[in-house]
Order: C-alpha cells, then sequence, then structure tokens
C-alpha cells in the first residue's frame, strides 16, 4: 500500500484501506508434518480446535 491509498476524500474523512483480492484467503487450516511442529504450532491447533468446539456447541 502506497502513500496514495490514505488520503483524506473531499468531506476530510479518511478511506479505509482494504485487503486486495489477491491477498485474501479461504480461512482453511493448513495441513503439515507434526515433525516439523514448534510449540507455538500446537498452541495454535490446541486454539483452533477449542474455537471449532464452540462454534460447533453453539448450534
Amino acid at each position: 500500500m502506497g502513500r496514495d491509498e490514505h488520503r483524506t476524500n473531499r468531506r476530510g474523512r479518511q478511506r479505509l484501506a482494504q485487503t486486495p483480492e489477491y491477498a485474501k484467503t479461504d480461512n482453511k487450516a493448513v495441513e503439515f508434518s507434526e515433525e516439523f511442529a514448534d510449540h507455538d504450532d500446537k498452541e495454535a491447533q490446541a486454539r483452533m480446535r477449542a474455537a471449532y468446539e464452540r462454534l460447533n456447541n453453539k448450534k
């Protein structure tokens, strides 16, 4: 994003920067080998499982 994307419009309000289409993902978890996982990866997996459980319990 360049400097020109943060200019104000004619009313003096700034535009909110939007994520470009090519940078958007489908929000799916990426599979990887367990032998390459570090502590942060395992913690993220645990948070993901907990979030899925909370989502499924709401239904």
